[in-house]
């Protein structure tokens, strides 16, 4: 089985995504531009099984879910995009029999070796966030590398140098960085908004974080409740809002 980096090795440095999940519209420009890059980039390419016919599957690092949460006026529609995290301790790592499936010291991305992935799958089996992508026609697994011949490519204009879902996003719902440093950009958007790291009772500490929905404004007041008040919000069972929204999450993923 792989290793992970040992500590000596690692740098501190965990590049990943903070996604907002109040201003994603569902729009599918992230999933779209990860799939028009990736396909002729590091993961290349994509394929895609059937298109245009009745039953169209294909690769998408990227996925976008919806769903309807909330009561009467407070209700509304929550999309919610899904890729790899990243992990801290990725359990597709050490599962994995060939060191295919590898997470880099320098900057704590995970990625696939497809000159040695033999396709047996135990990576998308240890992976309960659904993240893994196998692709039919090559064999071999694919995931989302934050685009990594992006992201480091001299080419680009710096502006240009994040991940391209990132780059799409209409809504400016994503975020890139550098989650390692508490005084980067996206550290402290985690830390106001209240981020959350999806099923932190398995160990894998991702490092992608989701910022949750604010709560919908007053009619009267038009002022937002603030999202403490609204995480204090608790129903019979004693479990607050925001519990029974990521707590509805994990259990799609883990389906």
């Amino acid at each position: 089985m792989t290793s992970l980096p040992p500590a000596a090795a690692q740098t501190g440095k965990k590049l990943g995504l903070v996604i907002d999940l109040d201003t994603c519209v569902g729009c599918q420009a992230c999933a779209v531009s990860c799939k028009e890059w990736n396909t002729s980039g590091y993961s290349a390419p994509l394929t895609d099984e059937k298109p245009y016919g009745d039953e169209p599957m294909g690769v998408w690092l990227n996925r976008i879910h919806s769903y309807e949460t909330g009561e009467e006026d407070q209700s509304r529609v929550v999309h919610f995009p899904r890729s790899c995290l990243h992990c801290e301790e990725p359990a597709c790592v050490t599962v994995c029999p060939t060191g295919a499936s590898y997470k880099r010291a320098e900057d704590g991305i995970v990625l696939v070796n497809p000159d040695t992935c033999i396709g047996c799958k135990l990576c998308s089996w240890a992976c309960p966030y659904g993240a893994r992508e196998y692709d039919y026609d090559h064999g071999v697994m694919k995931k989302c590398t934050l685009c990594v011949d992006r992201i480091y490519n001299d080419n680009l204009l710096e502006e240009d140098r994040v991940p391209a879902c990132v780059k799409a996003c209409p809504t400016s719902a994503r975020h890139f960085g550098d989650l390692g440093d508490p005084e980067s950009d996206v550290s402290k958007l985690v830390a106001d908004r209240g981020g959350y790291d999806l099923m932190p009772e398995m160990g894998y500490k991702p490092v992608n974080q989701y910022l949750p929905p604010r709560p919908r404004r007053d009619g009267a007041s038009a002022q937002p409740v603030p999202v403490a008040a609204k995480t204090q919000e608790v129903d019979a069972s004693g479990t607050t809002s925001l519990d029974r929204l990521f707590a509805w999450v994990d259990h799609k993923l883990t389906r």
